[in-house]
């Protein structure tokens, strides 16, 4: 039914042949994705019929075995690489050769129950004990969702579907397994990770889920013997995927269940705070926010930038205004022109940087996700730039500072897209078309570079060649020249080593 990578059938295969009575599922995450066509990196087996011992040792022969803990008999297996491993040419399961494991590992464990002891809603608060021969339904009855509850038999090929997550997949529903206040209650995470699959899978949250999930919500911050009952690495985890996935859904089931309100509760203040309507007829902040939100996955956007915007990049537009309302200034209370944001930019940055310390959003890495609060912190403070400066008079050297540098420039000029989009005028008004003018003096900037390594080239002249050229100790001299010099360097006035040191002695 599924193309298995071909380690796991050799491996169930290999299993099954050592111990004749013995049942290999494929559990959880794997099998939903599987079965919504999907690539899962998720290929947890579950073992029954063979002893924690035997199946340790049967497992060691196949590979780097680590025993993750005695009572949980979970397993994890470093398999040798395909190329290494001779094919079993009589096998009866023939691999398809389509699919491989790309980390090599892979988790097996034995059935288990859990039972919740003290009831704080850690994950960590459960007695765990694992039976060879426990029926498969109940350890499946443990798991969060009916659409994780599903186990795929790797040599009958068989579903096994005692919760009905078969047809909540069809249904795309999210549904808690069992009565879901208890279940949610068992570990606090699965509140939020409701909403990532929901986000993930563009699902429903079913209505007494969901209503469990809102009732819950204000416990995702308790603490039990002064620790968190939720780790923050998996706060951020799951908040980090949701919103990678799709930022506006993301962002509109954490406000509708409450959760935004008990880990982002700065960006709750967007909501109905006003914005100039000649400029922002779009709405309040929060409108605008959204708005944004969304042109990262516009038409207009993907037609410039067809990469899949970055974690670090969301995170930016999703915090980029959020010190509007601590900044505000209005004609009536403070006696200003119009409605004036001074200096939110960087208020909002220091916003996001305390709120990405504070859920500690840089411990989860994946391969698509890596997020880096400092950046996403210069980012925001760095949005207005087309704004405070204009375009025209702007120097090169400048835009090599904040768009060739080390610098994510490039998600910088993104962010300044999307927001000028989402910027839009009232009747009869005109806004000022900062970014074409901005995306034209980068694109002739980056023409000095060549074909294969679009990044500028180097300065023609170091300090040290410059001090000796004109007989000066270092100090802030030597900057002014090598400002100077790079200015004209971008230009394209300056090519050659023999017209650099010629331009320093005119000029100095």
């Amino acid at each position: 039914m599924f193309r298995l990578p071909r380690e796991i059938n050799l491996l169930a295969e290999k299993l099954v042949r050592r111990f004749p009575g013995a049942e290999v599922f494929l559990v959880g995450g794997g099998v939903r994705d599987l079965l919504l066509a999907k690539m899962s990196k998720d290929f947890d087996l579950l073992v029954r019929g063979v002893p924690a011992r035997k199946l340790e040792a049967f497992l060691k022969t196949q590979g780097k075995t680590n025993l993750v803990g005695k009572s949980f008999g979970v397993f994890k297996l470093k398999v040798q690489s395909p190329e290494s491993r001779v094919q079993n040419k009589n096998s009866k399961l023939r691999p398809s050769g389509l699919r491989t494991l790309d980390s090599g590992l892979i988790d097996i464990a034995l059935p288990r129950t859990e039972h919740a002891l003290l009831g704080t809603g850690a994950y960590r608060d459960f007695a765990v004990q694992s039976d060879y021969r426990l029926p498969l339904a109940v350890d499946l009855s443990r798991r969060d969702f009916t659409v994780n509850a599903l186990a795929y038999n790797i040599l009958t090929k068989k579903i096994s579907d005692p919760f009905g997550g078969l047809k909540d997949l069809d249904q795309k529903i999210i549904r808690a397994v069992g009565q879901p206040e208890a279940r949610l209650k068992e570990d606090y995470s699965r509140l939020l990770r409701a909403i990532r699959f929901a986000v993930q899978l563009d699902f429903q949250i079913e209505k007494k889920t969901w209503a469990a999930v809102r009732k819950l919500a204000k416990n995702i911050n308790r603490k039990a013997g002064g620790e968190f009952v939720v780790p923050r690495e998996t706060i951020a985890k799951e908040l980090l995927k949701a919103f990678y996935a799709n930022p506006v859904r993301a962002l509109e089931l954490l406000d509708q269940s409450g959760l935004l309100k008990e880990l982002l509760p700065e960006l709750l203040k967007m909501k109905k705070c006003p914005q100039p309507k000649n400029w922002h007829s779009e709405g309040d902040v929060w409108q605008h926010t959204v708005l944004c939100l969304q042109n990262l996955f516009s038409r207009q956007y993907q037609k410039k930038f067809p990469e899949k915007p970055s974690i670090n990049l969301i995170l930016a537009t999703l915090f980029h205004d959020s010190g509007k309302p601590y900044t505000i200034q209005t004609p009536k209370k403070d006696h200003t022109d119009r409605i004036r944001f001074n200096d939110h930019d960087n208020f909002g940055a220091q916003l996001a940087r305390k709120a990405g310390e504070r859920l500690k959003l840089s411990a989860y890495k994946d391969s698509a996700i890596d997020c880096d609060p400092e950046q996403v912190s210069w980012l925001i403070a760095k949005h207005m730039l087309v704004v405070h400066g204009r375009v025209g008079e702007m120097k090169n050297t400048t835009l090599e500072k904040y768009f060739f540098s080390d610098r994510p420039g490039a998600d910088l000029l993104r962010l300044i897209f999307v927001d000028t989009l989402a910027t839009v005028p009232g009747k009869g008004e005109k806004y000022t078309p900062h970014y074409p003018a901005l995306e034209k003096r980068v694109k002739q900037l980056a023409r000095l570079g060549s074909i294969k390594k679009p990044a500028l080239p180097a300065p023609i002249l170091d300090g040290r060649e410059i001090m000796k050229l004109c007989k000066i100790k270092p100090g802030p001299e030597v900057g002014r020249i090598i400002l100077k010099l790079r200015e004209e360097q971008l230009k394209g006035r300056i090519r050659t080593k023999a017209a650099a040191k010629k331009f320093i002695r005119i000029k100095n």
